[in-house]
């Protein structure tokens, strides 16, 4: 059996995966960002050769893909993030029609075609309001990990309006009304009304429709699941492997070139994607 395999270098972890030819994920690996994103791309895709149990020489191709996919220089190709969350929503839910991924440095909204293909998409990356950072402020200003920040702030009643959109004055703000007595559950909950406002402003320029998938590290968030189902109507997809939907994108780009696709249309427009 050979494999092939997508690292995607986010800015604040690295996610790696390992398929075979029949697309099934044998070996995946998280590992949080270090200061050489050339060093953190190759420990995380020998983690998911560990994981997989088996030899780098068993691996016939690797794509790169994320903020920092150029950094990917073991790799035979870099493909878009964009086509990437794409390409592994749909694999991991077939019925997707919009993507919401948000991630530690931005938040992406991708309108998928019926045939699995890029429609439309928008990002905010030019600030790091409504990402992961701005929970990250969170976290650091309550002194709590990220994984209780959702659980916590779903015992809110009276959440707390946030008012500023900056990640760097979030915690000022969020000290502020601790300060004033304010259970910390509410100004959680406010912080995550703010992120949910944020990201699916974004999606609605490309237009919502069902079904929406939700990807990236912000997807474990239970508040921001709950807060999204809200504000768009129905229930949406999340996967356990949400967080690793680029990389898997990336591995199915380089399952192609490794097999080939059905048609020469389809590879024609593999290419294109990529």
């Amino acid at each position: 059996m050979k494999y092939v395999a997508g690292v995607d270098v986010g800015s604040t972890q690295t996610k790696a995966i390992i398929i075979d030819r029949n697309k099934t994920i044998v070996g995946r690996a998280l590992l949080d960002m270090e200061t050489s994103m050339a060093t953190v791309a190759q420990d995380a895709f020998r983690a998911a050769l560990e994981n997989a149990d088996i030899t780098e020489g068993e691996v016939l191709r690797i794509a790169g893909t994320g903020y920092g996919r150029y950094k990917v220089t073991f790799g035979h190709e870099q493909v878009t993030e964009i086509s990437c969350h794409a390409r592994g929503a749909i694999a991991l839910f077939p019925g997707t029609r919009t993507v919401i991924d948000i991630g530690g440095q931005d938040t992406k909204a991708i309108r998928v075609k019926p045939d699995g293909q890029v429609g439309d998409f928008t990002m905010n990356d030019k600030c790091a309001a409504g990402t992961g950072r701005f929970l990250g402020a969170a976290s650091y200003a309550l002194e709590m990990s990220l994984a209780d920040l959702g659980p916590l702030a779903l015992k809110s009643q009276n959440p707390v309006r946030i008012t500023t959109t900056c990640t760097v004055f979030a915690e000022s703000e969020i000290i502020s009304h601790l300060a004033k007595g304010l259970l910390p559950e509410d100004v959680l909950m406010g912080v995550h009304q703010a992120i949910t406002s944020r990201c699916v402003s974004l999606a609605r320029r490309v237009g919502i429709e069902s079904e929406v998938t939700f990807t990236g590290g912000v997807s474990r968030n239970v508040a921001v699941v709950k807060l999204i189902e809200q504000a768009v109507g129905a229930p949406i997809n999340v996967s356990p492997d949400a967080h690793f939907c680029g990389a898997l994108g990336a591995a199915l780009f380089a399952h192609d070139r490794a097999f080939g696709v059905q048609s020469e249309d389809q590879a024609q427009t593999a290419l294109a994607a990529a």
